[in-house]
């Protein structure tokens, strides 16, 4: 391990802290991607410091979660999560603790974590603090809970997701002991909130191995209790592996029969991520006819094409696809990407037929639009006029 760990600012922060009379070290997820040969990031401390102690160290901090003893200390213009060392109560909702204690001893904080390899801790010299053989498991590429799987899920059931969003990143598999526990404890999972499930979801879309995790969804009766998810996830594993979250959620929707609609109420999704949902629905109704036509590679997006294609190949796979960099090719071999790209407008049309504005300016922008789309006239304004003012005449 080395000292260089973490920006300068972060590292300058546990010195700091150090130098204070304070423990600190880095803790969490950028200590095991460390680790894991990724490039870290989000550079979290954990220090003996209670929040009121971190702030007289550091002369600008925000106070951002003291209940649960985080402080954002400001360093050189980077924000970095400093929190103290706690113990945490019995969780009634199976969301919160019901109270958060503040302690000196680091070993109390690492053994309240989830995952054995999210409780690894670094100090600023690259000593590493490995209480429960985070290290072990992250060689043997398994995910396994911290002490009692059954208690740390109890705690929080939105772990059971995360457990399975790791594996599906990570490509690990998950622990005999701690895959039991999800089974037994997977009706839980509906005390979380839909806006962390989806936080989760949207990673193990993006997953390495999303369709072993999607398959691990189902079996571990997960699916019977999270919103609008198949009992089935043939369809969801076919499609694998998703280059972007929106796929995901598309393969969703398809695969359970559902509505853009009902997906994205079910899931909060945003508009755009709605939008998505409903064109890959369209798009997939004219795919089912036929290959994608000129206005499909008009209309929809590539993001959109592929997604659409990835799961009609899923449903028909006897039957010839299209590629994606023919998808990509076809679209950019078009004359236009969008109406902007005309080299005419409403005020041409109107200069050249001495007429005012109204309703037919846009219906012959339309017109337009569909003759150049199709190449019954180059984008050219001159052509343009002379096709207009043709087509125009024998309308009069």
């Amino acid at each position: 391990m080395t000292s260089e760990f973490g920006t300068a600012p972060s590292r300058k922060v546990v010195c700091q802290l150090e130098d204070a009379g304070y423990e600190a070290v880095f803790v969490g997820g950028a200590v095991r991607d460390h680790l894991l040969g990724k490039e870290a990031s989000d550079f979290d401390i954990a220090t003996s410091a209670t929040p009121e102690e971190v702030k007289q160290v550091f002369t600008h901090t925000i106070d951002v979660g003291l209940a649960h003893g985080t402080v954002l200390v400001i360093l050189d213009d980077e924000p970095i999560e400093v929190t103290t060392y706690r113990t945490e109560s019995t969780y009634t909702d199976h969301r919160r603790p019901d109270e958060v204690k503040f302690v000196r001893s680091l070993k109390e904080d690492l053994q309240r974590r989830d995952f054995t390899m999210n409780a690894l801790a670094l100090t600023l010299t690259g000593d590493l603090i490995d209480l429960f053989d985070g290290i072990k498991d992250l060689q043997n590429r398994q995910i396994r809970a911290v002490g009692n799987a059954a208690d740390r899920f109890h705690e929080d059931a939105l772990r059971m997701i995360r457990a399975v969003r790791f594996s599906a990143v990570l490509g690990f598999a998950i622990e005999e002991h701690t895959l039991q526990a999800i089974e037994e404890n997977a009706a839980s999972v509906v005390h979380v909130s839909v806006e962390r499930i989806k936080v989760e979801m949207d990673k193990l879309w993006n997953g390495v191995d999303s369709g072993k995790a999607l398959a691990m969804i189902v079996n571990t009766r997960l699916a019977e209790h999270l919103p609008l998810f198949p009992d089935d996830a043939r369809l969801l594993s076919k499609c694998a592996p998703y280059s972007t979250a929106e796929q995901g959620w598309s393969a969703l929707m398809l695969a359970g029969h559902f509505s853009a609609g009902e997906i994205a109420k079910a899931y909060k999704l945003s508009n755009r991520e709605k939008d998505f949902l409903s064109n890959v629905q369209d798009a997939l109704d004219n795919r089912q006819s036929s290959r994608f036509t000129v206005d499909d590679y008009y209309r929809f997006t590539l993001d959109v094409l592929i997604a659409t294609e990835k799961i009609w190949q899923a449903l028909h796979p006897s039957e010839p696809g299209i590629h994606f960099e023919e998808m990509k090719q076809m679209q950019d071999s078009l004359p236009i990407r969008s109406k902007a790209d005309l080299l005419v407008d409403g005020k041409d049309l109107m200069e050249w037929t001495s007429q005012r504005g109204g309703r037919w300016v846009g219906e012959w922008m339309q017109k337009i639009e569909y003759a150049v789309l199709h190449q019954i006239c180059p984008n050219d304004s001159e052509k343009i006029k002379e096709w207009f003012l043709n087509e125009y005449e024998h309308q009069e």
